[in-house]
């Protein structure tokens, strides 16, 4: 009985289910940012070797959402992901302007590929909270998020030990998914 109401309430409530991609480079906070928005706390994370898959409920959609390790030995399996995928979380280090280069590089080569033409991306500007850490007018030019101009992007300053801007970030992807279905 209980599973017939929840079908019920998901049908007429609009409940959908999307599939997201968490990517970025390793130790951007993709795994924290997963978890904070699953669970709402912060979990102790190690580096993803692979892959977490969890699913995250919010204003009536779920959200499938894929969280792929970053490391230089993975990123090129990242492709194995991204078919049937409708959004693109990109997590960037905002205190590491060191390797916003390879950020771009990674980012850019992602979005190229046909399989995620269609998606929209939304760039989590983390770890706005630590000294040093770039403003997201300077990360979306290193990014060049500017020359996307087939794509619907936005960039949210974060910080996922916080949950600072994750939220405003999430409210961003749930208009965009629901004005492109």
């Amino acid at each position: 009985m209980g599973v017939l109401v929840s079908k019920l309430l998901s049908t007429l409530m609009g409940n959908k289910e999307f599939r997201v991609l968490i990517l970025g480079l390793d130790n951007a906070g993709k795994t924290t940012i997963l978890y904070k928005l699953q669970m709402g706390e912060v979990v102790t994370t190690v580096p993803t070797i692979g892959f977490n898959v969890e699913t995250v409920q919010y204003k009536n959609l779920r959200f499938q959402v894929w969280d792929l390790g970053g490391q230089t030995s993975i990123r090129p399996y990242w492709r194995c992901y991204y078919q049937n995928t409708n959004a693109i979380i990109y997590v960037v280090d905002s205190a590491d302007p060191d390797r916003m280069g390879i950020s771009k590089t990674e980012l850019i080569t992602m979005l190229e590929e046909e399989e995620l033409k269609d998606a929209v991306l939304m760039v989590f500007a983390n770890k706005q909270d630590l000294p040093n850490a770039l403003a997201t007018d300077a990360i979306a030019e290193k990014l060049g998020l500017s020359l996307l101009k087939n794509r619907q992007w936005a960039i949210f300053k974060t910080s996922a030990i916080k949950g600072d801007g994750l939220y405003d970030g999430l409210d961003w992807l749930v208009n965009s998914l629901r004005e492109g279905k």
